[in-house]
């Protein structure tokens, strides 16, 4: 059961394939329709019936560049490909053809080599695609190669003149006619890339996080309410229906929530507890000094890249920045957590660890823990108590719970568990069993009504599934065509989400309870620990 709901809105590296497109006739296609819109006072599109079969016209699609072109810049691309609304007309990244992607090995890994291949070969229905490779398929060229084949087999009868590829972002705006970028890269780029886009008025899609320090949330945040672009926040793609747990709670049915629990069997993905010193060549066809982007200078290694950039407080976020933000934006937004009070954190080496046959201690302030425990509080308000957000990972959870033992049940791997004075909410459901069984209120759907309703997928003529585009993400084409900015999913509605994320990891840098000052975005109690919520920038990068 997952019923979407519209949010309110409180040096440059050149590459040999780059093109860039010049305008013609002195006139860009942008700044015809911009100039038309001023005109007629709202955007003239050709009718969708011009081109029959209910297409849209040229005028009428979104003209998209895609940045970032790893694994789930694959994984998500089918959809956009497919879509009839859109056109992808470049591709960007500092790889030209990645032969250094990470394969984490086992039957269901989505990341081996043989799946992100073999998805490639099916969505294109060519068997042969690369054909005996050994590495996972990756990089500008890779996903231009992609688009361009599957435009010219699935809509050869569209005009096209085919995927320009960048190494550099910047470039690509200066140089591309486009309406929106969709930004898949690791978390220290999304918001340099965010803000530099939605300033030249592009819309923006971009996945999770807004950005691993508060101060860069704030700022595309505040960037787009300024710009006034169409953005869409990818983890709105699971923003769960909670109304029934509330309407739970203000029955009575736990008495006063409390706590809110949520803990994750993550990271997946190896963690390292030492800043590497071998120095490795950077590998061909990787430009390491715009993968870095605005973080300062140092010597390239393989731990810090792909998917392993979650475990370093420099490039990722960590589990919770990986897997918070899915379940807790509808958190967030239906229990009211709008500024938290204070934030705290610990890990499963605290802020360091002591070598016993040295005496040294060695510290640690640069990569996550292999599991970490952090609590965001938040003051009363309105009709609520003060709640508390606790988060678990690396095997971490809530600890016991004597109401399981009825049911003879353990708490799963990963879960989300709602506490009040009286009784407990666990997977949706009043624990024990007994009690929800008991409960005159309204229950919980059967399992087969969850998936009732469910949006159908695509196929291609190789086999391959194809995800329909996520909930909301309509709204979000028709704002880019001159709607409503007010769409579900967007960066404004998101700000409460990512200050309670972002908190949380400088309360686990930290190692101590942070007190926040949500009009000036300050940290009150340790003003040392404010370096946390901001970063370090290269000279040129500085946002």
């Amino acid at each position: 059961m997952k019923n979407k709901k519209t949010s309110n809105q409180n040096n440059p590296a050149g590459s040999p394939y780059e093109t860039g497109k010049s305008e013609k006739d002195g006139i860009s296609r942008r700044k015809f329709i911009a100039s038309t819109a001023v005109a007629a006072g709202a955007f003239t599109i050709v009718p969708k019936h011009v081109l029959g079969f209910g297409q849209p016209a040229p005028s009428d699609k979104i003209v998209m560049a895609h940045i970032g072109c790893g694994i789930q810049g694959f994984a998500e691309l089918p959809p956009l490909l497919t879509s009839p609304d859109i056109q992808i007309v470049a591709v960007c990244d500092p790889e030209t053809d990645s032969r250094n992607h990470l394969s984490l090995g086992g039957p269901q890994d989505t990341f081996t080599s043989t799946r992100q291949a073999d998805n490639i070969r099916s969505l294109l229905n060519n068997p042969k695609w690369r054909e005996g490779i050994q590495y996972v398929p990756g990089g500008r060229m890779v996903m231009k190669d992609v688009a361009e084949t599957f435009y010219a087999q699935q809509r050869a009868a569209e005009r096209f003149s085919g995927v320009n590829a960048y190494a550099d972002f910047r470039e690509l705006l200066e140089k591309e006619d486009i309406d929106a970028v969709k930004i898949m890269t690791p978390d220290h780029l999304h918001a340099t890339i965010a803000i530099h886009a939605m300033k030249k008025g592009k819309h923006v899609i971009t996945h999770k996080p807004l950005a691993n320090r508060l101060y860069e949330s704030d700022l595309v945040i505040k960037t787009a309410r300024e710009t006034g672009v169409a953005s869409y926040f990818m983890p709105y793609n699971s923003y769960d229906d909670l109304s029934l747990i509330k309407t739970w709670i203000d029955d009575g049915a736990i008495g006063s929530l409390r706590e809110i629990h949520e803990w994750s069997n993550r990271p997946s993905w190896q963690q390292f507890f030492e800043i590497p010193a071998e120095r490795l060549p950077i590998p061909a066809g990787f430009d390491w000094d715009l993968w870095l982007g605005p973080s300062l200078d140092r010597p390239y290694h393989w731990c810090y890249t792909h998917s392993l950039f979650r475990g370093w407080y420099e490039f990722g976020g960590g589990s919770y920045a990986d897997m918070g933000h899915y379940s807790m934006w509808a958190v967030c937004d239906t229990f009211d957590l709008d500024n938290p009070a204070y934030a705290e954190g610990f890990g499963s080496f605290g802020t360091g660890t002591r070598n016993f046959s040295t005496g040294k201690i060695r510290e640690n302030d640069y990569s996550f823990p292999h599991s970490a425990t952090m609590r965001v509080h938040f003051n009363a308000k309105s009709s609520r108590g003060p709640v508390d957000v606790i988060w678990y990972d690396g095997g971490m959870k809530p600890g016991f719970i004597p109401e399981l033992d009825e049911d003879n049940r353990s708490l799963p791997a990963s879960g989300m568990m709602f506490v009040g004075d009286k009784g407990k909410i666990l997977q949706g459901r009043i624990i024990p069993e007994s009690k929800m069984q008991a409960y005159k209120g309204p229950q919980p759907p059967e399992p087969e009504e969850r998936t009732a309703n469910a949006p159908q997928q695509s196929g291609t003529p190789g086999g391959y599934t194809i995800r329909p585009l996520p909930p909301g993400f309509d709204q979000f084409i028709a704002a880019c065509r001159g709607g409503s900015k007010n769409t579900p999913g967007n960066f404004i509605s998101a700000g409460h989400l990512s200050t309670m994320i972002n908190l949380a990891i400088v309360g686990l840098r930290t190692g101590a309870r942070v007190d926040f000052d949500p009009v000036n975005r300050q940290i009150t109690n340790l003003p040392e620990s404010n370096k946390y919520l901001t970063r370090e920038y290269r000279k040129g990068w500085e946002l």
